[in-house]
């Protein structure tokens, strides 16, 4: 690492805290055994994504899958595109690949690192049909808003690396951040919502419901999609 790279890192702003748990049995070994399989490893080059899945298809990106188990629901239920998931969360990376291995899937690679980071150096421009963002840490308190993902310039870095046509497609079950969510992408430069300006979608394909969303409807809050499409 750079002095450079080593200072930027200190002075961003980390819209995660890295809380590791314990790993499985099976998570440990699909990480010691399997990794070099569907890990793609962070470096400072572009990612040459037809070379890495043997085949030029559609490239969906998830940040902060979690433990995988919708984007690779997403990856059976669609052989025809190719899914990227960036996680930093070890058990949650250890789960998806072992179920990789479990369903025998070869359209599907994990990252293991900041997806800032991941986002500027490794995706090239132009280069993504859809970049998916669902139920990121929400930072609720007042004071720790500025910690959330989602601000003006993410936006445009994600502008940058999508495709002209390509999604973002947005999830949260915290109001507040839906609100942003909305109202930053909306007001985002060569971008327009999918259902108008002001408008959440009530269609929340591909998405398929995660253990976030079961809790947050236990918890009696709502569910909020939001899907922009890049225009130019």
């Amino acid at each position: 690492m750079t002095e450079n790279t080593a200072s930027s890192h200190k002075r961003r702003i980390k819209s995660f805290i890295l809380r590791q748990g314990r790993y499985t049995r099976a998570q440990k070994n699909a990480l010691d055994h399997h990794w070099k399989d569907y890990g793609i490893e962070f470096t400072d080059s572009f990612i040459n994504f037809e070379q890495v899945f043997g085949r030029d298809a559609p490239v969906t990106l998830e940040i902060g899958f979690g433990n995988g188990d919708s984007l690779l629901q997403q990856a059976i239920e669609h052989p025809e595109n190719n899914y990227v998931g960036i996680e930093v969360h070890g058990p949650g990376v250890g789960h998806l690949i072992h179920r990789i291995c479990e369903k025998q899937l070869s359209n599907i690679r994990v990252i293991r690192f900041d997806a800032i980071d991941v986002l500027n150096k490794q995706i090239p421009d132009n280069s993504l049909d859809c970049l998916q963002l669902f139920f990121p840490d929400p930072w609720h308190k007042k004071k720790h808003n500025k910690r959330r993902i989602v601000q003006a310039a993410f936006l445009q870095l994600v502008r940058s690396k999508l495709k002209t046509g390509g999604r973002l497609h947005m999830a949260t079950d915290w109001q507040h951040y839906a609100e942003q969510m909305l109202k930053l992408g909306d007001e985002a430069d060569g971008f327009k919502n999918l259902s108008g300006i002001g408008q959440y979608t009530s269609n929340r394909s591909p998405r398929v419901e995660t253990k976030f969303e079961r809790r947050g409807l236990k918890l009696g809050h709502g569910i909020w999609d939001i899907k922009h499409e890049k225009t130019r």
